[in-house]
């Protein structure tokens, strides 16, 4: 758990702000999961802090929402001309992004 805070910190991820009057509270809770190695060895435990999103009404909370996200059809052109071109695709997953 101490490892999440320090990474929100790091991140400057959050700061402290005063309660507006009127205004709905979302709160939080701690997640927490086991991670095995391929023999199914516990080898680190993980804790994440998550926001409490159901609890939250629309036209009061919020308006509407997005999330971006590439059409399947977009990726399979991108990895075309990448095929023709000849350059090299990469992935990578950012650790707390």
């Amino acid at each position: 758990m101490q490892e999440e805070l320090n990474q929100f910190v790091r991140n400057d991820v959050w700061y402290l702000v005063p309660r507006p009057k009127g205004k709905h509270i979302i709160g939080t809770k701690w997640i927490f999961k086991n991670k095995s190695d391929e023999l199914g060895n516990i080898v680190r435990n993980k804790a994440r802090l998550v926001v409490q999103g159901y609890t939250q009404i629309e036209g009061i909370d919020y308006d509407e929402t997005f999330a971006p996200v590439a059409r399947l059809e977009s990726i399979r052109i991108f990895i075309s001309i990448a095929c023709f071109r000849k350059v090299k695709i990469y992935q990578m997953d950012v650790k707390s992004a």
